[in-house]
């Protein structure tokens, strides 16, 4: 029996009539010899309900954390050929790989090789076109996919972050949106924004911009921003499902294998989505998610990856992990 025959049978789906990025949209990529990578995706499609033809499977050695340019070049060909032409977006069902030669594998997916998506020293790099946009096609619209990883090292964390995401589902929750102003002053760059953003979008959420490290005994975090090298006291908080939240440090996004804190630790802590950079990109805001954009594509109902994208101006180093289509502000049927 083939591989693919795992994934299911394919589905007859009514014509859509809406715009709106979905399970009918997404592409699900699965490394055939990753056995994990292939637990992970079996689970996702049986829960996300995503057809045969949308599962994208190809084979390449999981032991490594990066892949060069031209051997990834040669595995993204393939990967297009296999993608039907109405999806909009990618999700990967493993945590490694992370990176691309300079750049990460969530960035290279979705934007295609390009050293001009990287930074030799502390310099700018070449924009993302789909930062602040109304688009809710991508591809259609610029000519990329946003990608995201489904990432975990076992099984158990990639289904309580599957099972996160499906629960956020339309729950509106009332949590809160904490931003620390840190004690790191390299890190703590986006904290110049905070106040604008509580004055812009405060009427929309909770905003709480707390002088500290770290938050300790929170049972409401809807979205955590920081920007420090290691978050101390995770596991004493709570995060509602389809929780974003992130680190502004150097190595988050090397997921297995970081001199800082992974940006896993999130996800294992209880949040939905987060975000590293997988090589130095000097603490440019640009390169890091804004955190004002990000809540407010999200707060408007767009998915988690569409959101998470839209808020990064310089993603070329950057890899953004957790569910794709968590969809916690607006109730949607499709």
């Amino acid at each position: 029996m083939s591989l693919s025959g795992c994934f299911g049978n394919s589905e007859d789906f009514l014509t859509e009539n809406d715009r709106k990025l979905n399970r009918r949209k997404l592409g699900l990529i699965v490394n055939q010899a990753d056995p994990l990578s292939i637990k992970i995706a079996r689970y996702y499609q049986k829960k996300r309900n995503i057809s045969r033809e949308n599962v994208i499977i190809v084979q390449f050695d999981p032991r490594r954390a990066a892949l060069s340019f031209r051997e990834f070049q040669h595995l993204k060909t393939k990967i297009d050929a296999k993608t039907p032409p109405g999806v909009q977006a990618y999700v990967l069902s493993w945590a490694r790989p992370y990176q691309v030669g300079c750049m990460s594998m969530t960035s290279a997916f979705a934007l295609g090789v390009d050293e001009a998506y990287c930074a030799k020293g502390c310099l700018p790099t070449k924009a993302n076109p789909y930062f602040n946009s109304s688009s809710s096609q991508p591809y259609s619209d610029l000519g990329i996919r946003p990608t995201i990883a489904l990432a975990a090292v076992n099984f158990q964390q990639a289904k309580r972050l599957i099972d996160r995401g499906v629960a956020a589902e339309g729950t509106n929750p009332k949590g809160t949106a904490y931003f620390l102003n840190t004690s790191d002053k390299a890190r703590n760059v986006r904290s110049l924004f905070y106040s604008d953003i509580r004055q812009k979008i405060g009427d929309r959420f909770a905003i709480q911009i707390p002088k500290t490290d770290a938050l300790e005994d929170k049972t409401d975090i809807m979205f955590y921003f920081t920007g420090v090298e290691q978050v101390d006291k995770l596991d004493t908080n709570r995060f509602l499902p389809g929780a974003i939240a992130d680190h502004l440090t150097s190595f988050g996004g090397k997921l297995t294998d970081s001199s800082q804190m992974s940006s896993l630790r999130w996800l294992e802590a209880g949040a939905t989505g987060s975000y590293g950079t997988v090589v130095e990109p000097c603490n440019f805001p640009q390169k890091f998610p804004h955190p004002g954009v990000l809540m407010h594509y999200y707060l408007q109902g767009d998915t988690l990856i569409e959101a998470y994208w839209k808020s990064v101006a310089w993603p070329g180093q950057g890899l953004f992990i957790g569910e794709p289509l968590a969809r916690p502000f607006k109730k949607f049927i499709d």
